[in-house]
């Protein structure tokens, strides 16, 4: 029992003097060699992360700045895509694809430049090469706007010949500003002048916005308007003969047919007249003023309601009657000038007897027959005409003036009616060639334009 207990003993001091040698581990050496490793470990962590961390915030700016600028340039040539399809718009001669445009809004004019107003409108001052001029510029162009220069006046501004500075000559419209009225007409032929390009329409080259003064500056028209040459013997004598008128027709019939049925939505000119179809060189057709223009409806026939504005004569019984617009208004205005070329009148002439005073009540029940129709014809024309084209003619007016608007046809039949009377003027003998080869008169210089 006692060497068992011996034994025990032996046993537990010698465990007891190994777990007390080993007391002393946490100081050795390999412990302490161990423990450094881990703290510098720790200490090289940190200071890769303090490295790290800001670089990875560097290029993630960075990357965040490339992606803006790449993102304004796409949207910068998207605008500026944006603005050549709205300007790059057929010169209508064929008439091939519709064109889609936005011009009623109320643009703001800032620093010269006419801005806002259009979906489709940049920051810039320039479309379809229209040109923003200075006061002091147009000064300079007519001579101090001197009157031995004005070519035109009427209730809407006083139109001037001018010579800009690269040489061209141009037609300046000082805007009467009356009002919100003459604003908005400035406003609406700087907004839809510069986005279409027909050559039926009456090219705008630029405008002014300087200060309190609004000009246009128009191509310049040399041979006057349709009124003068129907209706001012003073200002030019030698009347227009029958192939002349023809032609005529049917530039006005083409303009109208392009504002219509080649734009959408469809504008409506408001105010077709005589006085507002300019002749060039060649006695060949251009509408010019839309000052009162409109969008049309996006419904066929579409009516849209406005205040009645124009001219009295060529306005359409409905509108005048309730306000209500639609591109058949203008055909109806058509067919008063198609009137006008036959016979010669003005649409209202209280100096002729009664019944007669009003063009379109004499002519309309004349038109349908044969021997009444040769009777309304203009004696300046003086027989030199082919009663068959005449009666035609006086077909299409007469289905044009219907106080019925659903009666009246759309204006790619007119056209389509009108061109083969047109191309048979060439096989035919006519006084026209002679006519239409003389040299502009230099008085008619100075008859660009007849605003009434």
């Amino acid at each position: 029992m006692e060497t068992s207990l011996h034994t025990m003993d032996s046993s537990c001091n010698a465990a007891t003097n190994h777990w007390g040698n080993n007391s002393h581990f946490h100081d050795s050496p390999s412990y302490a060699h161990n423990h450094d490793n881990l703290h510098h470990g720790t200490l090289s962590l940190t200071s890769i992360l303090l490295i790290v961390i800001p670089i990875i915030l560097v290029i993630l700016l960075a990357s965040v700045i490339i992606l803006i600028i790449l993102l304004r340039r796409q949207k910068s040539a998207k605008c500026n895509s944006l603005s050549r399809n709205s300007t790059n718009i057929d010169d209508s001669s064929k008439f091939d694809s519709h064109t889609t445009i936005n011009f009623t809004g109320s643009p703001e004019v800032k620093n010269g430049c006419i801005s806002g107003g259009s979906s489709r409108r940049t920051s810039q001052c320039r479309f379809r090469g229209v040109q923003v001029f200075t006061y002091k510029e147009l000064e300079m162009a007519t001579n101090n706007f001197s009157k031995a220069n004005v070519v035109g006046h009427g209730a809407s501004g006083v139109v001037y010949r001018g010579v800009l500075s690269d040489g061209t000559v141009a037609a300046i419209k000082m805007v009467h500003r009356d009002g919100k009225q003459g604003e908005r007409a400035f406003r609406i032929e700087v907004d839809l002048l510069s986005r279409l390009n027909s050559p039926y329409l009456v090219e705008l080259l630029g405008y002014c916005a300087d200060q309190d003064h609004r000009l246009l500056i128009f191509e310049f028209i040399p041979n006057g308007s349709l009124q003068q040459h129907l209706h001012s013997p003073h200002i030019y004598p030698q009347p227009l003969d029958w192939g002349t008128r023809l032609r005529i027709a049917l530039d006005c019939a083409r303009a109208l047919e392009f504002l219509h049925e080649h734009i959408t939505p469809s504008i409506i000119h408001r105010d077709f007249k005589c006085s507002n179809i300019l002749l060039d060189h060649r006695f060949r057709a251009k509408v010019s003023d839309f000052g009162l223009a409109k969008m049309g409806s996006d419904k066929i026939n579409g009516q849209i309601s406005t205040r009645v504005l124009g001219t009295t004569g060529y306005l359409a019984p409905e509108y005048v009657s309730t306000g209500k617009l639609t591109t058949k208004s203008d055909v109806y205005s058509f067919g008063v000038v198609l009137l006008q070329l036959i016979t010669g009148r003005v649409p209202v002439d209280t100096r002729r007897p009664p019944g007669e005073h009003v063009l379109v009540s004499w002519a309309l029940p004349r038109l349908t027959h044969r021997e009444k129709v040769m009777e309304m014809v203009d004696p300046t024309l003086k027989g030199q005409y082919s009663q068959k084209d005449v009666v035609q003619i006086a077909a299409i007016a007469a289905v044009c003036v219907q106080a019925e608007p659903d009666y009246r046809p759309l204006m790619t039949d007119v056209v389509q009616s009108l061109i083969p009377l047109v191309k048979n003027l060439s096989s035919a003998p006519s006084t026209s060639s002679r006519f239409l080869s003389t040299m502009v008169s230099p008085r008619s210089q100075r008859s660009s334009f007849s605003l009434h």
